[in-house]
Order: C-alpha cells, then sequence, then structure tokens
C-alpha cells in the first residue's frame, strides 16, 4: 500500500459509478464467488487494517506489542479521513533486561536478535507488519549508539516512526499509555500517575484526559543489582548518591553490610513520596532533580506504571536481584500518608510500548501555502499547544503556548516539525497578525528546517504569506488547512494531488489504551 494516496472519496464516486451502471441488472451475471469479492473490494474501500509493533527499549528492561489496529473512513460529507474503531493485542514479548556491553553502549546484536525472537514468536515476519514506534526512554537514550539503533529502524522501508523521549515526553507517554489520563476523563478527577521505572521516577497531573504537568528525578528499582552472591553488579551513580547521603558504604563488587539496602531503599521511597506531595526537596532531592517541579492542581487519584507498579498492584512476585520490589513495598506503605487514593488505571510496565504507531488518512483543504518546502516530508513530529480561541489574538499568549508544548514533549524546534494549530473565529486580519507574530516569535531562534503549520481552519494561505511577507521569518515553511492532529503525531505529506491541488497526509499516531 502506498503512503500517499489519492483522495478516497474520488475512489468511491468512482466505484459508486460503476455500480449505477452495472445495477441494470443486479449482478445477476456474477457467481457467488465473485459477489463476495465484489463485496470485499467495495469494503476495503471504506475500511483498512493494519498490523503495528511498538517497542520500548528502556534503561532497564525494553519489549515488543504487536497490534491489530481497524480504521474505518467516516461516511459523512465525502469525508476522506480515516478513524480508528478497534485495536486489539496480538502479542506481547517477554521482558528483556536491556543488553549493554562493557563500553556502556547498547549490545545491538543482542537486542536485535531478541527483536528477531518476538517476531518468529508472534507469527509474523518483517513484511507482515505495516507500521510502528520505536521508543528510546529513560537511560538508553544516553548511550552513545541509541542514534544507531532508532536509525535502524527507521530504515527498514521507512514504516517507523523512532523518537527519543526526554524526561518529559517519557512522562507524558507513560501517563497516556497507563491509562491515567482517560482515567482522569472518565472519574472526572485529578490523577498523579507515578510511572517507576528502573533508572528514574516520572510523575504526570492528569485532568480531564489531559497532562496538565510533568516531572522526573533519579530513582529507580534497577540502579542498583546483585549477582547470585550478594555481590553488588550495578551501581548507578543516583543509588551511589543516595548511599552516601544515608552513610552507607557501598561499592562495585562489594557484598552490603546487613540492613543497608533496606535503609538505602526506605531513603528512595522518601524521595518519591516526597515528590508526589510536592515537599519542598532538600539537597539530595535537589541533585537527584532531572526536571522542574509538578505544578497544578491538588491529586486525589494516584495510579503507578513502569516495572515497579507491578509489584505494587500484585501483578509480579518474582524478584531480579534488584531493588525494585522493597522500592515498590516501601512506596506502597507511604501512600496511607499522602491522602491520595491508589486507582490501578490498567497498564503498568508496558505503558509506553502499548502506545504503537498507526496510520490515519487526511487530506488537506485548498488554501495551502506552499513556500520553499520540497515534498514529500517523512515523519515530522507534531506538536499541538493549547492556545484558547481568546488568545489567537494575543501574541504573547501564542509564543507561551508553543513554548510550553515545547519543554512538554522534549522537541527540538530546530529540527523539521510540525505544529497544529486550533483556529476558530472570525479570520480577521488583526487575529491573524497576532497568531503569525506569536509564531514568529517562537520560533525566532530554532533555525532553518522545514516548519509545517497545520490548522484545522480555513487559513493557511493567509497566515503563511503574512509570516513570509510581514516578519522577519528564515524558516522553510508550508501551511496546511483542513486537518486536525494532536501530540504524539507524526506526519508523512506527500505532493499535491493533479487536478485538486490537495495534499495527501499520513497522520502516525501514537494509540493508548481507553
Amino acid at each position: 500500500m502506498s503512503p500517499f494516496l489519492p483522495p478516497l472519496y474520488a475512489i468511491r464516486a468512482a466505484a459508486a459509478t460503476a455500480w449505477l451502471h452495472e445495477d441494470i441488472e443486479p449482478h445477476s451475471h456474477l457467481t457467488e464467488e465473485e459477489q463476495k469479492a465484489l463485496a470485499d473490494r467495495i469494503w476495503r474501500l471504506d475500511n483498512v487494517e493494519f498490523t503495528t509493533v511498538g517497542i520500548d527499549i528502556g534503561s532497564s528492561t525494553s519489549h515488543l506489542v504487536f497490534s491489530r489496529v481497524h480504521l474505518r473512513r467516516r461516511t459523512h460529507n465525502l469525508s476522506s479521513r480515516f478513524i480508528v474503531v478497534e485495536r486489539r493485542i496480538l502479542f506481547t514479548s517477554p521482558i528483556l533486561f536491556t543488553p549493554f556491553l562493557g563500553d556502556d553502549t547498547i549490545d545491538a546484536g543482542a537486542l536485535g536478535t531478541f527483536i528477531e525472537s518476538a517476531y518468529r514468536a508472534a507469527g509474523l515476519g518483517h513484511a507482515d507488519v505495516d507500521t510502528g514506534a520505536v521508543i528510546l526512554t529513560g537511560e538508553a537514550v544516553k548511550r552513545r549508539n541509541a542514534a544507531a539503533i532508532a536509525a535502524l529502524f527507521a530504515g527498514e522501508a521507512g514504516k517507523f516512526v523512532c523518537a527519543s523521549a526526554g524526561h518529559r515526553l517519557e512522562a507524558a507517554l507513560a501517563a497516556h499509555g497507563s491509562g491515567a489520563a482517560a482515567l482522569s476523563e472518565t472519574s472526572g478527577r485529578t490523577v498523579l500517575n507515578v510511572d517507576i521505572g528502573g533508572g528514574t521516577t516520572k510523575l504526570a497531573l492528569c485532568a480531564a484526559g489531559r497532562v496538565l504537568s510533568v516531572a522526573a528525578f533519579a530513582v529507580g528499582g534497577r540502579l542498583l543489582a546483585q549477582d547470585e552472591a550478594g555481590r553488588i553488579v550495578r551501581l548507578d551513580e543516583p543509588a551511589q548518591r543516595v548511599a552516601e547521603a544515608a552513610g552507607l558504604a557501598l561499592e562495585m563488587g562489594g557484598v552490603p553490610e546487613a540492613g543497608a539496602l533496606a535503609l538505602l531503599v526506605r531513603r528512595m521511597a522518601e524521595l518519591v513520596l516526597a515528590n508526589m506531595c510536592r515537599e519542598t526537596p532538600d539537597g539530595l532531592g535537589r541533585a537527584l532533580q532531572l526536571t522542574e517541579a509538578l505544578e497544578g492542581p491538588p491529586a486525589e487519584l494516584v495510579s503507578f506504571s513502569g516495572g515497579v507498579a507491578e509489584y505494587v498492584y500484585g501483578r509480579e512476585s518474582r524478584t531480579f536481584l534488584d531493588i525494585a520490589q522493597p522500592l515498590a513495598e516501601a512506596v506502597a506503605a507511604g501512600l496511607a500518608a499522602t491522602g491520595l487514593v491508589l486507582a490501578d488505571a490498567g497498564q503498568g510496565i508496558r505503558a509506553t510500548a502499548i502506545g504503537v504507531s498507526q496510520f490515519t488518512v487526511q487530506v488537506s483543504g485548498k488554501t495551502i501555502y506552499r513556500g520553499d518546502v520540497e515534498l514529500p516530508l517523512y515523519n515530522l513530529p507534531v506538536a499541538a499547544p493549547a492556545i484558547a480561541p481568546d488568545d489567537i489574538a494575543d501574541a504573547a499568549r501564542v509564543a507561551q503556548a508553543i513554548a510550553e508544548a515545547r519543554g512538554r514533549l522534549d522537541l527540538d524546534f530546530r529540527a523539521a516539525l510540525a505544529l497544529a494549530i486550533r483556529f476558530s473565529g472570525s479570520p480577521t486580519y488583526a487575529r491573524l497578525r497576532a497568531l503569525a507574530a506569536g509564531i514568529a516569535a517562537a520560533f525566532a531562534d530554532a533555525g532553518q528546517a522545514p516548519l509545517v503549520l497545520m490548522l484545522d481552519g480555513d487559513v493557511g494561505r493567509s497566515l503563511g504569506r503574512m509570516l513570509r511577507h510581514e516578519f522577519p521569518f528564515a524558516r522553510q515553511l508550508l501551511c496546511i488547512d483542513g486537518l486536525e492532529l494532536k501530540d504524539f503525531d507524526y506526519v508523512d505529506i506527500g505532493p499535491p494531488v493533479e487536478v485538486s491541488g490537495v495534499l495527501p497526509v499520513v497522520v502516525k499516531s501514537l494509540l493508548f489504551g481507553q
């Protein structure tokens, strides 16, 4: 299937015309088998199914999730957009401790062998998978060959979205993938998702289905690990910092004294609970902070994700010679004092990989500003700033909303990027100019890589001309309207379709269980 499709309403209209001509006698000349084949072809005009894979390569563990996604074309107003109507998990791989070599790089060979074995166990070949997402998270992002691993997947027929998730993006991914964001919408209550992985803990405050604020700090369940004889074989710097603050002498190859690990874990749990309750951090807490502190309204419910969550909810009883289980027990024991009510949002260790890539197809409106961007473009990350209708006319608020989206998603604004903007209300010169001024200010230091403005209102051409001719705007610019996008989308944009001049846009969204 080509990644760029002609407008599906044109295909549908042609099929309907052919049917009318044939329907002088309602297919009396067709055999039952031919009628079934015709019905199948007609069904495929409005329905698409994809096999997808989500691959999560983390600082401690790696795993895969294979899914089947069914999309159906909207049937009103000759729409060309497909929407997801069903998503089924086909296979979940075993959990692999992410393999590292002695020089502190990811063992790509061992990781590749694991991925191949997961494909075989799922009964799938690479040709059977239509698209997927590879997410590098936690400490794995820092490894010297992380980019090479991402590029390996990205080069596979262009089917994969690859992202190195910074702490903020990983926190947001975990909140959506765990179901915490959805829980905040269905329950009508604020939910704090606490994602405790191997090397870091990420907090995400959710309300009404949205992530309001995120934070991260260096506490995790595999910062220290031992061998069968009790000797320390992994001692990451954050664990060493906590140990020193607690007066403990821990070293690689040594066997901890009795009670030393219990004290270490208790201090780590105190740090987790203090961050959850937004207490002013002490010196150690400040040293372990990876982002700014959490902001927003008080939380009412708390949910957990990440590997440590499996112990919190009693879904795992095995130990792996690390501190994940005692850390989970210590955090759970301290929950009563926080005033938060424990909730299970549905997903734990697989919260990140549960979001897998899939295709939806949209077709642009006709009021396009082409600018100087060469097409096609592939795998552009989408940032969707939260600009309220009343803020469109305020350039400062527009710039602030874009900056907040930049921080929330850890996106490189100097690279090629798509910015999704909801435009409602009257398209007056004053409102459009304020919007343009805010965009120009937000990207003043962002280089010359392509910027694609994707709007749901019919103002693309006007906004593009205004940015190009009334402001010092150095970036390559493409403005497309008639589209609806959101955070965690990636887009491919094809060349114009003949006659109509519209641009086909393939939207690859990270899907999250509801």
